[in-house]
């Protein structure tokens, strides 16, 4: 799943390619929007809110979309070939004279009322790459559940918004602390540092086009446990271990170092 720092550079892509713009192919591919046709309109912006897009449209409209898995956004100059995907991927299609922006395998696609946004986006914690970030918001908000596991309480985007299932365990091993330790037994120190370590790895990585949380340039050592099990920890050797970890609802791989952080493990 693409994470906050990925879709603030998607964000950026999108508002460089069409804000000021005019509309010239409106084509939205799924059910509900099937009629609707925003050609000649404006496009006045599209800003990120965690791991959710809006893209401001003259005339009070918001087209609102998520990645989730494995959804993109491309764009495309006239005449160059469309890569993202097979055409029967393609849930959106906004165009103007200079480029043309097509959402692939997007599973969220709304269209809403710029006033009612707080209806797809209302429920999130503070963005740790937006205006409204605030460190001790968000550290309130993971410490106001301490019984649950810090891995789930990172995910959980209506405590701070922004952190997908890699910078969770990179999180974790930054703090010494396996993602299965409850937020409330994080000792005072560690739980202080968390917000800001937070914001501290998004925004070096916002302008990067390959994330890293080591600063080391060798791509099999850009993170420091996500993705590397069952290779040498890069600060002790020990192997590096992996497992599911979710709410019951869902399960992502999670990694860790099992002499450098502590805590419960499955």
């Amino acid at each position: 799943m693409p994470e906050g720092d990925t879709v603030h550079q998607a964000a950026r892509r999108l508002h460089v390619a069409l804000a000021g713009s005019s509309i010239t192919r409106s084509d939205l591919r799924v059910p509900k929007l099937a009629t609707v046709d925003l050609t000649g309109r404006t496009v006045l912006d599209v800003t990120p809110r965690g791991k959710h897009l809006l893209t401001r449209i003259e005339g009070g409209l918001t087209l609102h979309s998520h990645l989730r898995m494995d959804g993109s956004w491309r764009v495309y100059a006239p005449g160059e070939r469309w890569r993202g995907g097979p055409g029967h991927q393609i849930r959106a299609i906004i165009g103007t004279a200079d480029r043309t922006a097509v959402g692939y395998r997007l599973p969220v696609l709304e269209l809403l009322r710029t006033t009612d946004e707080d209806k797809a986006v209302g429920h999130l914690g503070p963005d740790l790459l937006g205006p409204d970030w605030d460190p001790e918001r968000a550290l309130a908000n993971l410490l106001a559940s301490p019984e649950r596991a810090v891995g789930e309480a990172l995910l959980d985007q209506r405590n701070l918004a922004g952190i997908g299932n890699i910078y969770k365990s990179e999180l974790c091993f930054l703090l010494g602390v396996t993602p299965w330790l409850p937020v409330g037994e994080l000792p005072d120190e560690t739980a202080a540092r968390l917000p800001a370590l937070a914001h501290k790895l998004l925004e070096a990585n916002r302008d990067r086009p390959a994330r890293t949380t080591t600063g080391r340039p060798r791509p099999d050592q850009r993170l420091y446990v996500y993705g590397r099990a069952p290779r040498p920890c890069l600060r002790c050797a020990t192997p590096l271990r992996t497992a599911e970890q979710g709410d019951g609802s869902r399960s992502r791989p999670t990694y860790w170092c099992p002499t450098c952080q502590r805590g419960p493990t499955p």
